[in-house]
């Protein structure tokens, strides 16, 4: 019998040494498959035979997971977040709730974790271990969910088995209306001015600088991952208002800025010191790097701007994401 797809599933587990294998753990609350991306090279060569011989070698070994677009949630962002920014894996408590902090790196590496990660139907699960992320998004427009996706990479794919304890979490889909933006000089204080009914849409891009690292040893796969430098842009659309205006001429004058989005969930029993709900906050200085023409949206005009951050002196500030959730733990 074939597989079914309605029994496809994704688990995660975190590992201890990046590499080691572990049992996956948790359920992902979205959809991907694992994907072999070994290198099968054909040699030429002059024997003659047009129709070529089956010499055949594989230099490389890879694995790959590309996350589909799905509702991003309070509880599964810090997975990607983990494994693509920087290690945080027991939450810092926060009244009833606990705060991830994820901050991008400056003038050093960050640690991430790694994980397992095991996909597949009722038919065959595969496995692939040391998979970090490489990429992901976060977009939404008013009235819908706030979506994430995110690509993964991993040593080798393996056949292998599902881990039969691992557990469904409880989540809490994050609304883009639900959202709130701070605009800021670089001068003052982040999340301070609050810009009210006009944001609409936003597409947050991040290449994390993460790579694998292949060198001469025993085996085909990469050894290790280093970084290069993340790049992380915005693509924000405004009503075509005085924020729109501000900020176009902001662009026009190279001013540098401070961006705030913050999103917020179900309220917190107690509230803490930063956060009273469940939140997700994304936090960057930078500078506008384009601005489209007037464009119109549901009868209204509206602008979009694209944002790149950069670390700025003034502010010591570079790119951050925080997340506050119920859980005292990442639970991966």
């Amino acid at each position: 019998m074939a597989g079914i797809r309605a029994l496809r599933s994704i688990r995660l587990g975190r590992e201890t040494t990046a590499g080691s294998a572990v049992a996956a753990a948790k359920y992902f609350r979205g959809t991907g498959t694992i994907e072999d991306q070994r290198e099968v090279t054909f040699v030429e060569e002059d024997v003659g035979y047009l129709s070529g011989l089956g010499r055949v070698y594989t230099p490389r070994y890879m694995a790959a997971l590309s996350m589909d677009s799905t509702p991003a949630t309070f509880e599964q962002l810090p997975y990607i977040l983990s494994c693509g920014v920087k290690q945080d894996t027991a939450g810092e408590v926060e009244g009833s709730g606990y705060k991830y902090t994820f901050t991008f790196p400056t003038t050093a590496t960050n640690t991430i974790d790694t994980v397992t990660i095991e996909a597949g139907d009722d038919t065959q699960a595969e496995e692939m271990e040391y998979a970090f992320v490489q990429s992901f998004t976060l977009e939404g427009n008013a009235g819908e969910a706030l979506m994430m996706s995110a690509d993964l990479v991993g040593r080798q794919v393996a056949t292998s088995t599902f881990t039969t304890t691992a557990t469904i979490p409880t989540v809490e889909e994050i609304l883009f209306s639900k959202g709130t933006v701070y605009i800021d000089a670089v001068t003052g204080t982040m999340g301070t001015t609050e810009k009210s009914c006009t944001l609409l849409g936003m597409n947050l891009s991040v290449n994390t600088g993460l790579v694998p690292v292949y060198a001469a040893g025993s085996n085909l796969y990469f050894c290790t991952h280093d970084w290069t430098m993340p790049e992380i842009t915005c693509e924000l659309t405004f009503r075509h208002d005085a924020t729109g205006v501000a900020e176009i001429a902001a662009w026009k004058a190279e001013t540098p800025r401070q961006i705030s989005i913050k999103f917020e969930g179900t309220a917190l029993t107690t509230a803490g010191t930063t956060f009273d709900a469940s939140t997700l906050a994304i936090n960057m200085a930078g500078l506008w790097e384009s601005f489209g023409k007037i464009d119109e949206q549901d009868g209204l005009d509206v602008v979009s701007g694209t944002f790149r951050a950069r670390y700025d002196s003034t502010c010591s500030k570079f790119a951050e994401i925080l997340v506050c959730n119920l859980n005292s733990t990442m639970g991966i």
